[in-house]
């Protein structure tokens, strides 16, 4: 299931099917070429993977892997999070889309539709040149399905349709057809639509705030323009309406209101693909993505806008690979009162230079090195106006940051069972645009102060890891621990001389193990994963200075969060060749942090708070029954034992200092049948 990549060689860690075998070289070139540095962490999660949990959202997807972790049960408020930083240090791309910036910081950036998805690829931490500009935190990479992914062998034509029903609560009914307009053209289309109800936790208590209708409308064309010559063109348009609280990733209180809400996205990608020969392999993709969010107690409007570009070529020889290419991104953010009267923007953009290189110096060590260029522009821009009374002074701010990162792996074949790794690799980051809800002055109570600080330097991130696989005897197991450290962090919400300003080092260290094991039909696994994250304040931050400060969801959204030590266990069984079971149970230990220190300065309180996070086990069962080439029948038992629980990845409990400061719970027991007709 998931399928981990290392120094070289992918690794099956996991339960059920691997991902299936590439039938030609032409597909084989297809894939990007596998990194080493920072690929001790590295995973891919498949679309049997998803359809076997029926994937309701983020958490689903993500489910069985203990170094990633979505916070936030509210789908529209879902954040990811990767060995403890958020999905905003993540370049995060749909088929080469990047997904950038955030509509509003109480709610996620990520949307997807897990029926789509053909394959997620994660890396975890800084990596290779060719991850995109700022990848400061890893990247994730979703690709979606097409046509041929779809079609058996001889049919050129088909269909299928799916209804889902969730006990807790809601219903999905997807249809998609798709066909062979040529020899060499294939095309699908794909709607769903979900209706949920407001869910219940582990109690038996309403979540309010949690139900939603989502729409998603995907169409995609791909085929040979001629020999060697690939194109596919998709669109995606999504949609979620419901009734959220004003920060949806907080928990709605008995009477509290509830305000109508609306995000979409759109996205238009093109992929070109060129395989002339070994020093010629080209791969270009272009794209556009505008997403919005209306809604909250002010009727506020933000939309953010991105286009860009990505070109390389890679050129092979018997012992060499070389990627080498530019990439481009221009975002654009704006915001305002929903009747248009009022109008901030932001805009950054960001070019690159990268080359990435593998060198296979003996049959037992393989090397990685590689470099990017990246320069940095940002502007931003507030109207003369006046919100709500608040006078408001026209401001503007620009920065420029030009900036070189470096990377360099090794991996080391000691025997045939044995491979070592180790990596190092740097990111930059410099200021992008940013939140579209407090991109204005306007939350500031009207302070006549820069939204930039002059000094504002770029984030830097050093990444470390070191690894040991094992693999032999159907058993294959991997050990890996890695250092990040991002130096000049930027953020929002400390006193200083502007709104973002540099405000200390954030750092975030751990293990991780991972063993699969295969006896006759039976597949095993097992993970854990330790991490933990701190920032290391500037000295002139707090009256009181602090080493120290471990990370929560609260005080430093848009950071990441602190999650106690997570196992993961699971089986995955293969009754017969067309019923199939599974079960997976994950357990997060305790964890007590120190917080509240904004809190403590600014006088809202007069103590620190000591934040408990709870331990919790969770069992999950899952089966399969393909009743007929065309019809299957999916069932899927989540959160079996009915636990209440909040998410470490969650906003924390804070309501013994603020009432209404508390993460939703996540949902109870939830029994998922699906039922497939393939036509």
């Amino acid at each position: 299931m998931k399928n981990l990549v290392l120094a070289g060689a992918v690794c099956s860690l996991a339960s059920g099917a691997v991902a299936a075998e590439l039938d030609t070289n032409e597909e084989q070139k297809a894939i990007e070429h596998i990194a080493v540095v920072g690929a001790s962490t590295n995973l891919s999660i498949t679309a049997q993977d998803i359809e076997q949990f029926q994937a309701n959202d983020l958490a689903d997807v993500f489910r069985q892997s203990p170094s990633v972790s979505v916070g936030g049960s509210v789908g529209v408020a879902q954040k990811i999070y990767v060995r403890g930083l958020e999905d905003a240090y993540l370049n995060v791309t749909v088929d080469g889309a990047q997904q950038t910036s955030t509509l509003f910081h109480h709610i996620g950036r990520v949307t997807l539709d897990p029926d789509l998805l053909k394959q997620i690829d994660v890396q975890a931490g800084a990596g290779e040149a060719t991850s995109g500009p700022g990848a400061i935190g890893g990247s994730i990479r979703f690709k979606t399905k097409d046509a041929q992914d779809l079609l058996a062998d001889g049919e050129q034509f088909g269909g299928k349709v799916k209804a889902s029903y969730f006990s807790n609560d809601g219903t999905r009914y997807s249809g998609s057809l798709y066909g062979n307009l040529s020899d060499t053209w294939g095309l699908l289309g794909y709607y769903s639509t979900v209706d949920r109800d407001d869910m219940e936790d582990g109690n038996g208590d309403k979540v309010y705030g949690t139900a939603a209708d989502q729409d998603l409308l995907f169409v995609k064309a791909s085929g040979e323009l001629a020999k060697h010559h690939y194109l596919s063109l998709s669109v995606e348009q999504r949609e979620e309406e419901g009734a959220f609280s004003a920060r949806p990733n907080w928990v709605v209180l008995e009477g509290a209101p509830l305000y109508p809400s609306k995000a979409s996205r759109d996205t238009y990608v093109a992929n070109y693909r060129w395989e002339h020969s070994a020093l010629g392999f080209l791969e270009a993709t272009a794209y556009s993505t505008s997403s919005a969010f209306r809604g909250g107690r002010f009727d506020w409007l933000a939309d953010i806008d991105t286009v860009g570009f990505d070109i390389r070529n890679t050129q092979e020889t018997t012992d060499h690979t070389f990627v080498y290419g530019t990439d481009y991104r221009k975002d654009e953010v704006q915001s305002g009162p929903a009747d248009g009267a009022v109008q901030n923007s932001e805009e950054s953009s960001v070019i690159g230079i990268y080359a990435q290189a593998h060198s296979q110096i003996t049959p037992a060590l393989l090397l990685s090195y590689g470099l990017r260029y990246d320069s940095y522009d940002f502007q931003q821009r507030i109207l003369l106006e006046e919100y709500y009374g608040t006078p408001v002074t026209d401001t503007a701010a620009g920065l420029d940051d030009n900036e070189i990162s470096l990377n360099a792996g090794l991996s080391y074949q000691l025997s045939d069972t044995w491979t070592l790794g180790l990596g190092f690799a740097q990111a930059a980051r410099g200021k992008e645009i940013g939140d579209g809800f407090t991109i204005d002055e306007y939350l500031y109570d009207g302070e006549d102060i820069p939204v930039v600080a002059g000094d504002l330097k770029p984030e830097k991130v050093t990444n470390i890891e070191a690894s040991a696989a094992y693999s032999a005897n159907n058993l294959e197991a991997r050990f890996s621990v890695y250092q990040s450290v991002i130096d000049d962090v930027i953020f929002s919400g400390y006193p200083g001389n502007a709104v973002y300003n540099n405000i200390g080092e954030l750092e975030s260290s751990g293990v991780e193990i991972n063993l699969a094991y295969r006896w006759e039909s039976v597949d095993i696994y097992a993970g854990f994963s330790s991490v933990d994250v701190a920032l290391s304040p500037r000295s002139d931050l707090y009256s009181v200075p602090y080493k120290t400060i471990d990370i929560n969801g609260y005080e430093f959204v848009g950071l990441g969060n602190s999650r106690g030590n997570t196992w993961v266990l699971g089986a995955d069984y293969q009754a017969t060749a067309a019923i199939s079971v599974g079960v997976n149970l994950t357990y997060v230990d305790d964890i007590d942090i120190d917080t509240l220190h904004q809190a403590l300065e600014n006088g809202w309180t007069d103590a620190l708070y000591t934040l408990n996070k709870a331990s919790y086990t969770l069992f999950d069962i899952y089966g399969s029954w393909e009743v007929s080439q065309s019809l299957q029948v999916n069932l899927a038992v989540t959160n079996l034992f009915d636990k209440l629980y909040l998410d470490h990845s969650s906003v924390g409990d804070y309501s013994e200092v603020f009432a209404s400061v508390r993460g939703p719970y996540e949902a109870g027991r939830d029994i998922r049948l699906s039922v497939s007709y393939a036509f």
